[in-house]
């Protein structure tokens, strides 16, 4: 049986990093929000190798077998290279693949780097939007002949998108495998509420949630 995962651990040190902010915040949609997710504000080695062992605990969590861990350019390599370390700490080697923005056109060439793309693939990425560009690696994790098996995220916003689904929920049924994350928006509140949350805070939180979320 797998180990549960320790959200309110994660959460916390998201928090700790400046990873997650509370306030008032205009997302990428023109909508607002009550907080702000940035993953990339993890840049220490120590950070890194906690991250990465969210992600591994994650990942095993879900019961899905995979061989090569993918990184979409360009804030999924550092995850997904810090997610490999962690499962080699736990006795279990395997490859990690990314892709370029661009092809290059000296030495080995192409957009793909690392690891051959064989065998089973997990995506491993910060969060969801509009997902274009975990479409663009599942193409070309496809195309390689691999097979993808599922997607990693840091957060799901659980955010209700125009079409009745959330942007996890849709990506899941465009590539035709789970989407997990290590934390939602669900988990964000509970932990506020267990560690005595400023009310407003709360409140804000809370509000958004009904207004645009989908139940845990």
């Amino acid at each position: 049986m797998n180990p549960p995962l320790d959200k309110q651990a994660f959460i916390a040190s998201m928090i700790r990093q400046d990873v997650l902010r509370f306030g008032d915040f205009e997302l990428k949609s023109g909508r607002r929000s009550p907080y702000f997710f940035n993953l990339g504000n993890v840049s220490g080695g120590a950070e890194l190798a906690e991250l990465g062992r969210h992600y591994a605990d994650a990942i095993e969590a879900s019961g899905v077998a995979f061989e090569i861990l993918f990184g979409p350019a360009y804030k999924g390599i550092p995850i997904a290279v810090a997610t490999a370390i962690a499962c080699a700490e736990r006795g279990r080697s395997v490859g990690v693949a990314y892709n370029r923005k661009e092809a290059k056109a000296h030495g080995e060439g192409g957009v793909l780097v690392g690891a051959p793309l064989v065998g089973r693939v997990f995506m491993i990425d910060d969060v969801v939007t509009e997902g274009a560009a975990k479409y663009e690696a599942a193409a070309l994790i496809k195309d390689a002949g691999a097979t993808l098996v599922g997607v990693a995220i840091a957060l799901d916003r659980q955010e209700v998108l125009a079409d009745g689904q959330t942007a996890a929920a849709r990506l899941a049924s465009g590539l035709d495998v789970p989407v997990i994350s290590i934390a939602n928006l669900t988990d964000l509140i509970a932990y506020l509420e267990q560690t005595g949350a400023d009310g407003d805070q709360l409140a804000a939180m809370l509000q958004h949630q009904r207004a645009f979320c989908a139940p845990g």
